[in-house]
């Protein structure tokens, strides 16, 4: 199996959705339902180890509620659909 090196973005992208996902008081297994995701995949995507696709950082992004973009910023993620 092919994988890809980590890249610092990944690690960004990570720590955003765990603070996001945290202030709501969500587990894994809700945000995955609610961005239509399965939970493991998620769970490899918050630890920075999955390379995920622009449609599933949508997909996550609408889940949480906030701007697809957010989630890549470095401070404060909160920027609202």
């Amino acid at each position: 199996m092919k994988t890809t090196p980590r890249s610092p973005l990944r690690d960004v992208l990570a720590r955003n959705m765990r603070l996001l996902r945290a202030e709501k008081g969500w587990s894994q297994e809700f945000l995955a339902h609610e961005a239509g995701l399965n939970r493991t995949y998620l769970s490899a995507v918050e630890r920075g180890e999955q390379n995920i696709s622009l449609d599933n950082l949508h997909r996550i992004a609408q889940g949480l509620n906030v701007d697809a973009w957010s989630l890549l910023k470095e401070e404060n993620p909160r920027g609202v659909s």
